[in-house]
């Protein structure tokens, strides 16, 4: 029993120290794309405006929920959401700072916050995947935030913000999807609706 115990806790400390790799690389990565000219980039990050897609919070969360769901406890996915926004967001004012010269800090001071409050927000997410009211009123709230920034819209317009943006709502879509798809689609377009043009933090990462 024991060292099934500690084979589990070693797997736990693997999966949170990749995931802060991963979170680092992507941060790295994203900021290192915004510092370079749009001409130089290869066609297909032109066409699809990669360097702002992944200037926007859309991905992120996305990345984050997907973490925390496919985790195998609560507890799990707390760590891993926070090994993953610590890199994240570590290696990109890192790289702002020491390779572009340039730290805005107030942006870095909301998204230090949204990483310190990562652990409880991921262990929300990883509810979110059960049954019950609990279940889909969580997984409404995911999606009225992603839907919120995956789109621009009025009382007269709706218009994506990005294909790339569509690509994760839809993907969100099918891992949260349940029998009461209908309901909790409609409960999340209600609170999208009721959320816009609230200043929330995730709104932008610059």
């Amino acid at each position: 029993m024991r060292e099934r115990t500690d084979a589990g806790r070693g797997r736990t400390a693997a999966f949170i120290l990749l995931f802060l790799v991963l979170g680092a690389l992507l941060g790295a990565g994203s900021k290192f794309l915004d510092t370079q000219a749009v001409n130089d980039l290869p066609q297909l990050f032109q066409t699809l405006d990669v360097t702002n897609f992944l200037g926007r919070s859309a991905v992120w969360i996305t990345l984050a929920v997907f973490i925390a769901c496919l985790s195998g406890s609560p507890f799990r996915a707390a760590w891993y959401v926070f090994a993953f926004f610590l890199g994240m967001v570590g290696a990109y004012y890192l790289y702002s700072r020491f390779g572009a010269g340039f730290f805005p800090r107030s942006y870095a001071m909301i998204w230090f916050g949204l990483t310190l409050a990562s652990p409880f927000l991921a262990l929300l997410c990883w509810y979110a995947k059960g049954e019950g009211i609990l279940g889909i009123v969580l997984s409404a709230c995911i999606l009225a935030v992603l839907i919120d920034l995956t789109f621009s819209y009025g009382a007269f317009y709706v218009d994506p913000v990005s294909p790339l943006e569509l690509v994760l709502l839809a993907a969100t879509l099918l891992l949260l999807r349940r029998k009461q798809m209908v309901s909790m689609v409609v409960l999340a377009v209600a609170l999208a609706i009721a959320i816009h043009g609230v200043p929330f933090p995730w709104t932008g990462l610059f």
